[in-house]
C-alpha cells in the first residue's frame, strides 16, 4: 500500500522523530511510506491532487489534527490521525480549529493520542466516539554519540570550564518557541546561580520561532548563569544529556515530551513543569520532580542537589517506567495494526 505522511519536518525537533519512526514501522510492514510537511501546501486541494496522482496514494496518515489533517479532509482515500499535545491543549479552545478538528475526527479511520488523558480530553471537547481513539504512549531510544566532548561543549555554550567536573548543568532541552517558554525559569535561576555559580543552565534546541529565537537570544545574553547551545544531533543531545545534572521541561504546554522520557531512559534526573501532559509521565517524587512556579522550581533542584537517595529514586524508577510503558515494539506492532484499517 502506497501511504502518504502529513507531518511537522522541522530538524531536530520531538514531531520529526516521531514521525520519521512510524514512518519506519509502517515501511517494515512492507509498505511505502511517503513523509511531507503540512507547509508544503497551501491548501487542501493541492494534497487531493498529490493523492490522485499516478500511481496514486491508497491511504494517508497525519501528526496533528489541525496543522495537518485538516489538509485531508477532500481525500478520497482513508486516512487516520496522531493527535499532537498542542490539538488538545491549545487548538481546540479556538472554535474555528475545533469544527475543523471535529471534522477530521469524523473522517478518520482511527485516532491516536499518546496518553489516557488526552484521549479524554479528546473525547469531551471534540465530541469524538470513543471506540476511535487508540491509547498509544510514544515509543523511546536513546543513541550516545561515542566522540562527545563534555568540555568543548561546555565551551562552546560559553560555560568557563575552569570547574567542569565540578558544575551542575540543568538542560533545558527545547525547540525555541513561545509554547515551550525558555524563558519561564531564566530570572530565577540567575539569581540562584549568583548565589552558587557552580549552578548553570543551558538551554539547547533548534531555533524554530525566528522572531522568538532574538528575544531568547538577548535575554540570555544579559542574564549571568543562563546560557544557550547550539542546536545539535539528537545522538550528541544524547551524549549531553547525559552528563547534566538534570535534564529541565518548562513548556506551557505538552502532548508527551520525547526529551523527558529520553532523559529518564537515559538515567537522569527530570524537573519538570507541572502540567497536564507532564504529569501524566512524570509522578513527583517516583519519576520525576514537577514544580508549579520558578520559585518552586529552585526549591526541587536544590532538593534533588541534597537529597541523595531521592535522586537514586527517580533516576531508578524513571528508567524502570520508560522501559515498561516506552517500548519500541509495543508501538510498533500498534502502528502496523492500525495501518491494515486503513486498507
Amino acid at each position: 500500500m502506497k501511504l502518504l505522511f502529513l507531518a511537522s519536518l522541522s530538524p531536530q525537533t520531538g514531531n520529526h522523530t516521531t514521525a520519521e519512526r512510524i514512518r519506519s514501522y509502517i515501511e517494515s510492514a512492507g509498505h511505502t511510506c511517503e513523509l511531507r510537511d503540512p507547509a508544503e501546501f497551501q491548501s487542501p486541494a493541492e494534497v487531493t491532487n498529490l493523492v490522485s496522482q499516478n500511481p496514486p496514494f491508497e491511504a494517508a496518515l497525519a501528526l496533528h489534527l489541525f496543522k495537518a489533517a485538516r489538509l485531508l479532509l477532500d481525500i478520497q482515500v482513508p486516512f487516520g490521525v496522531v493527535f499532537g499535545g498542542t490539538d488538545i491543549n491549545e487548538d481546540v479552545k479556538v472554535k474555528q480549529k475545533r469544527v475543523v478538528m471535529e471534522q477530521v475526527l469524523l473522517k478518520a479511520r482511527f485516532a491516536v493520542a499518546f496518553t489516557d488523558q488526552l484521549k479524554e480530553e479528546a473525547e469531551m471537547y471534540l465530541m469524538s466516539q470513543s471506540s476511535k481513539i487508540y491509547v498509544q504512549p510514544q515509543g523511546i531510544q536513546t543513541h550516545v554519540t561515542d566522540n562527545f566532548s563534555w568540555t568543548e561543549f561546555l565551551r562552546s555554550s560559553g560555560v568557563s570550564t575552569e570547574h567542569a567536573d565540578e558544575l551542575r548543568v540543568f538542560l533545558l532541552v527545547c525547540g525555541l518557541r513561545r509554547v515551550k517558554d525558555p524563558l519561564y525559569l531564566v530570572k530565577v535561576f540567575s539569581e540562584w546561580h549568583c548565589e552558587n555559580p557552580l549552578n548553570v543552565l543551558i538551554i539547547i534546541g533548534p531555533k524554530i520561532d525566528p522572531v522568538f529565537t532574538v528575544e531568547v537570544e538577548a535575554v540570555v545574553q544579559r542574564t549571568a548563569g543562563v546560557f544557550l547551545a547550539q542546536e545539535r544531533s539528537q545522538q550528541e543531545l544524547h551524549a549531553a544529556m547525559k552528563r547534566c545534572f538534570a535534564m529541565v521541561n518548562s513548556s506551557i504546554s505538552e502532548g508527551m515530551s520525547a526529551a523527558i522520557l529520553e532523559a529518564m531512559d537515559l538515567g537522569v534526573p527530570v524537573l519538570a513543569r507541572d502540567i497536564t501532559g507532564n504529569s501524566a509521565v512524570v509522578q513527583h517524587e517516583f519519576t520525576g520532580l514537577l514544580y508549579s512556579s520558578p520559585k518552586e522550581f529552585v526549591h526541587q533542584a536544590q532538593r534533588l542537589l541534597s537529597d541523595h537517595e531521592l535522586r537514586e529514586r527517580v533516576v531508578r524508577n524513571g528508567k524502570l517506567y520508560v522501559e515498561e510503558h516506552h517500548s519500541l515494539k509495543q508501538e510498533r506492532e500498534t502502528y502496523q495494526r492500525l495501518v491494515d484499517i486503513l486498507h
